[in-house]
């Protein structure tokens, strides 16, 4: 069966490539270091080999005078290193927070050749930025996705096996905890803690488990009364196996089809935060943030564009993935072969 569903999977071709290209872009931003950096790959100085992105080395080290770590954009200190080595830069010679001074025009500076998508009004790398923020956006994505998922699946099952007094109680909880406004709960907090990572992954995950327990919860309510779970109980099964082992299997087809649009969900709640300036930390590389100098930068379209393309090819892709995932799991197409 799961053969099938990999099978039906592959069939949806815009899908199936989506997957890949997802992958692909998400494999460069976690090697954003390597590709974009202002600091070389390798140096090999004095017959030894360094890699100054995993170990700051200072400028006394290559023949220099300050004990600060070394400025690899310094000519002097260039100079120094070609003297006795060389090394390699990464494919674009800035990070992420890098300013760049020297630009033809102030910044925000159009693209060039040394900054292909152009400088954002701080003179830093667009390009870089991208890497880094697509990182952060698709890791944000995916660990508020996991952690919902299994606090939602866990809630939805206990209240759908159960029922009774419990699942009314837990259902009117619920309701009133997902009828409260998200968006001015976190400007409160924003007011009174510094906005970080982890700080908005909690906040958010207090809200975004409870669209998995509908689903969840319907699956138990539906399946706790078949004669094969009444024979389980009659043979003395415990309630805990089998919520996992024989109605679980069951919701997770459920919830697997729901988990890519989840993880969009999650990648725009990131991203509309950080554009209204609730989101992560000043100067951290963030999609929304850069939405937000396009709006506030007019004159460099290229701000904006980058940002609105980016954001919407990835949510794209993560769609025509889910479009996929749905067919992959389709009982019509599971049990016909594949037509639907």
């Amino acid at each position: 069966m799961n053969q099938r569903r990999l099978q039906n999977f592959k069939k949806n071709r815009r899908g199936y490539w989506s997957l890949w290209i997802f992958i692909i872009l998400f494999g460069l931003s976690l090697v954003a270091e390597v590709i974009a950096n202002d600091k070389p790959i390798v140096i090999f100085y004095d017959d030894k080999p360094y890699f100054p992105i995993v170990q700051a080395l200072p400028e006394t080290h290559f023949g220099g005078e300050f004990e600060t770590e070394t400025d690899y954009h310094d000519p002097y200190v260039q100079s120094l290193i070609s003297a006795k080595g060389w090394m390699i830069w990464p494919l674009i010679q800035y990070n992420y927070k890098t300013v760049a001074y020297k630009l033809p025009t102030p910044a925000p500076s159009a693209p060039d050749f040394d900054h292909w998508l152009g400088t954002d009004d701080q003179a830093r790398d667009v390009v870089a930025r991208l890497l880094y923020g697509m990182r952060i956006s698709i890791l944000f994505g995916l660990l508020l996705t996991a952690i919902s998922a299994v606090i939602g699946v866990t809630a939805g099952a206990i209240q759908g096996y159960f029922g009774g007094v419990l699942d009314l109680v837990a259902q009117r909880f619920i309701e009133i905890w997902s009828g409260l406004p998200t968006l001015y709960i976190l400007i409160i907090v924003s007011s009174v803690l510094v906005p970080s990572f982890w700080t908005l992954l909690g906040i958010l995950m207090l809200f975004s488990w409870v669209g998995f327990v509908g689903v969840v919860r319907a699956e138990f309510l539906k399946v706790r009364n078949y004669d094969y779970i009444r024979s389980a109980k009659a043979l003395g099964v415990s309630d805990r196996m089998i919520m996992y082992r024989h109605i679980l299997p069951n919701a997770i087809v459920a919830t697997l089809t729901f988990l890519p649009f989840t993880l969009t969900a999650a990648i725009t709640g990131l991203t509309s935060l950080d554009f209204l300036g609730l989101g992560l930390p000043a100067g951290s590389a963030s999609l929304g943030e850069l939405l937000a100098q396009g709006k506030a930068n007019l004159q460099a379209p290229w701000l904006g564009l980058t940002a609105f393309v980016s954001l919407a090819v990835m949510l794209s892709l993560l769609v025509f993935i889910g479009e996929a995932v749905r067919d992959a799991f389709d009982p019509r197409k599971l049990f016909n072969g594949g037509r639907s």
